[in-house]
């Protein structure tokens, strides 16, 4: 499993190239993925959605938060397991730049696992707002069974969120894997802003960041990939 953030498919050249988060990703060979800056369909233009999709041969499914240049705008899951349900939760704070929550529900082997991919935003309140919000929907009771909660939640401290959703569910602790936990800014990582939480009957039997040259160039941010084991 992994969270990136492919910020707009414009790496650290300014180039924009959904080749080359496809490549990062076909190369990490995840059966699920979580993508935050996503550009989706729309009238004028390719999406790159669709064009990093096709290269990987998964399906996806699409949380639009705002549009960017005509285009669908935000959070994007995509799987090589059937994709049993998809919803779409509004955390957008005032005046500040649209957020929202997607949750889609994957069929693991006949495990379903709830995939909740989110991205904060930036201001400390508004991401207080958020954080509360975020740990009542990812604590709903009527959604029962396996929960992943991961994404850009741009708080490389022990800030609210991390406080709110580590009452409710396991955090994947990146200092008892990595010797390197940075993932942004993508050449020369200072700050720790991608995290995963879990709950229910799931295993992490492994974490990984790849820092390989395509990588380092193709997003700002480096992927985090988890190895999870489900229903054991």
């Amino acid at each position: 499993m992994v969270t990136y953030n492919i910020h707009r498919c414009r790496g650290m050249d300014r180039r924009t190239r959904p080749d080359r988060v496809a490549a990062v990703l076909r190369a990490i060979d995840a059966d699920i993925v979580a993508l935050q800056e996503v550009i989706g369909p729309g009238p004028r233009g390719s999406s790159h959605i669709e064009e990093i999709g096709a290269a990987l041969g998964m399906g996806w499914v699409m949380a639009s938060a705002r549009r960017l240049r005509e285009h669908q705008f935000g959070n994007v899951v995509l799987s090589r397991l059937p994709i049993l349900h998809h919803a779409e939760h509004n955390l957008s704070w005032k005046t500040c730049e649209p957020r929202c929550l997607q949750r889609a529900d994957v069929d693991v082997h006949g495990h379903r696992l709830h995939v909740y991919n989110v991205h904060l935003g930036t201001a400390i309140l508004e991401r207080r707002y958020q954080a509360q919000r975020l740990a009542e929907i990812v604590s709903d009771r009527h959604v029962v069974g396996a929960k992943v909660v991961l994404g850009d939640f741009n708080e490389w401290m022990r800030g609210l969120t991390t406080i709110l959703l580590s009452r409710r569910l396991r955090s994947v602790d990146v200092r008892s894997y990595l010797k390197r936990r940075r993932t942004y800014p993508g050449l020369f990582p200072i700050l720790h802003l991608d995290h995963i939480y879990y709950s229910g009957r799931l295993e992490v039997l492994g974490l990984a960041m790849p820092r390989t040259r395509l990588s380092l160039l193709a997003s700002d941010h480096l992927p985090l990939v988890a190895d999870i084991r489900i229903g054991g």
